[in-house]
């Protein structure tokens, strides 16, 4: 069930994002979801073992690798991977993925899911 559920609030999540970063965009709205999809298989299961291999510069960084990171992940589904979702360039990749993070955070805290 949480599963579900945090694949609910990504797929909202890069729906926001489209409406604040002019350079993603979804064409049909449930392109979302499928890419909510692979943000959270993603997720739970390379995500790890990137956070292992990249925890040199994480730590040099203070923890904003993980946001170039996760800005290659949404640059590579926007570009090609996914039809319907393109992401222009890795400005608007990183921002989005920025702005990602902070849409989920804020919604399961203001709905207080407990992830």
């Amino acid at each position: 069930m949480k599963i579900i559920l945090h694949w609910i609030i990504l797929s909202v999540a890069i729906w926001g994002t489209t409406k604040l970063i002019g350079g993603i965009t979804v064409s049909p709205i449930w392109v979302a979801l499928i890419v909510g999809a692979c943000l959270t298989l993603f997720n739970m299961f390379l995500k790890p073992i990137i956070n292992i291999l990249t925890m040199p510069l994480n730590i040099i960084t203070l923890g904003l690798f993980s946001l170039i990171v996760n800005g290659a992940v949404l640059w590579y589904l926007g570009n090609g991977v996914i039809n319907g979702f393109s992401v222009k360039t890795f400005t608007a990749a990183v921002v989005g993925a920025f702005i990602v993070s902070l849409l989920n955070w804020l919604i399961t805290k203001v709905f207080r899911f407990d992830l």
